[in-house]
């Protein structure tokens, strides 16, 4: 089995999702007592927003180098962002170290293809949504039409994940707003929603949605799986 490392903390509420996931899924494959090899380091969400919200991205960027920098010393084999908006840093993570870095937005459009979908929705935050890193690679590398919420939606969106999301807070206004937002895309046009934060599988689920639902949460830990089991046989 390969050592999983996952760059967490934004938020912690989701990186702890990835680690339940990950772990029961490894042992639904292997059974008995098996567990996942793994290394975590979480870094301190305030730090990086701080950033973020003040555009130095530069800045932030070399907070993912240095913790993907960290996992490679610990051992890890590979190294998974545990949050989409930080992919905005991959390129920069990718060159700085020397293992795999497997890249949420690949292993979500993977499956979205396996479905035989090419138009999406995408819901996530305003810089996931709005900055091209995202959308243009699922465009460009994929072929899918990606779809985003009128900026009104996009404005929800974004209030929802950063002041309840990442806080653990799910309120239910909140959630009937969002499959609002589900049902005007789809009316648009888009044959699946992808929940392009990892925050957002903390409140929506398939029943929300009339139409395939992608939660990159999920599908990011189930790549993490797969890889580090590729050449693994249960014992």
């Amino acid at each position: 089995m390969k050592t999983i490392g996952l760059v967490g903390g934004m938020s912690w509420e989701s990186t702890a999702h990835y680690y339940a996931l990950i772990n029961k899924m490894v042992n639904e494959r292997l059974g008995g007592h098996h567990s996942a090899k793994l290394l975590l380091y979480s870094i301190d969400f305030e730090e990086l927003t701080q950033r973020t919200f003040a555009d130095k991205w530069d800045e932030a960027a070399a907070i993912m180098v240095d913790a993907a920098k960290r996992l490679e010393r610990g051992g890890a084999d590979f190294v998974l962002i545990c949050a989409n908006t930080m992919h905005i840093a991959a390129e920069e993570v990718e060159q700085a170290i020397g293992i795999p870095l497997l890249h949420i937005a690949d292993a979500t459009a993977e499956r979205i293809i396996a479905r035989d979908i090419r138009r999406v929705g995408l819901l996530g935050t305003a810089f996931t949504m709005e900055r091209e890193f995202y959308t243009s690679r699922l465009r460009d590398k994929f072929g899918l039409a990606v779809m985003l919420p009128c900026p009104a939606h996009r404005k929800l969106l974004h209030r929802v994940i950063v002041d309840e999301l990442v806080y653990g807070v799910v309120n239910p206004e909140s959630k009937a707003k969002l499959r609002e937002v589900i049902a005007e895309l789809i009316a648009s046009g888009a044959e699946g929603i992808i929940l392009g934060c990892t925050e957002l599988m903390m409140i929506l689920e398939q029943a929300d949605s009339a139409v395939p639902m992608f939660d990159t949460t999920t599908i990011h830990s189930e790549a993490a799986v797969e890889h580090a089991l590729a050449c693994t046989a249960a014992v």
